[in-house]
């Protein structure tokens, strides 16, 4: 599983990093939640419920902020921080409408006792889109991590390479690295 994680998740890492997103991780982070917990609501819990309004409500934050950055003055990250804040105040309210005593916080980061053969499946096949989606875009990404106004200017590439590395950071940031947090509480806790 951490093997997995990890070839799904550095590539993808690497480009954040040098596009200067470092707040995206814990904005995607409460990203998710309104998703997941209309996904809990409806499905219960669900891996594949969870993730699939976990990874829509983040592709939806996503693009609105992604819209947000390149319309304006505004940098990824800080429109990034004004909307995972309206999506977790949503995800909250979703949560107080049905009373429970299921504990969402093993929902949302995850527990070492879920990391089964179908969460192990979910890993791979995800990590398989990620590196895959990240060949096809390596290009663009590369001229756009260094010259970002030149890849504008050249066409249409600079939209589809901007749009599928969000994409991208939502399938990284909430699936695989959530689903990690349960390999990295198993070793805090040993």
């Amino acid at each position: 599983g951490g093997l997995v994680v990890c070839l799904g998740a550095v590539p993808v890492g690497i480009f954040m990093t040098l596009r200067r997103m470092s707040l995206t991780g814990d904005a995607m982070a409460h990203a998710i939640l309104p998703g997941a917990a209309i996904a809990y609501l409806i499905s219960g819990l669900s891996l594949l419920g969870l993730t699939v309004g976990g990874v829509f409500a983040g592709l939806v934050v996503v693009a609105i902020a992604g819209l947000v950055a390149r319309s304006s003055h505004l940098t990824e990250d800080t429109s990034l921080a004004a909307f995972y804040l309206i999506s977790l105040a949503v995800g909250v309210s979703v949560i107080s409408l049905k009373q429970s005593n299921v504990d969402l916080f093993h929902v949302l980061f995850g527990n070492i006792l879920a990391l089964d053969d179908s969460a192990l499946s979910l890993l791979a096949v995800i990590s398989s889109i990620s590196l895959l989606v990240l060949a096809i875009l390596y290009r663009p990404l590369v001229i756009e991590c260094v010259d970002s106004s030149f890849l504008r200017r050249s066409g249409n590439a600079s939209a589809v390479a901007h749009y599928g590395f969000l994409f991208l950071m939502v399938i990284v940031q909430h699936v695989i690295l959530k689903l990690s947090t349960k390999l990295i509480a198993a070793l805090i806790q040993q």
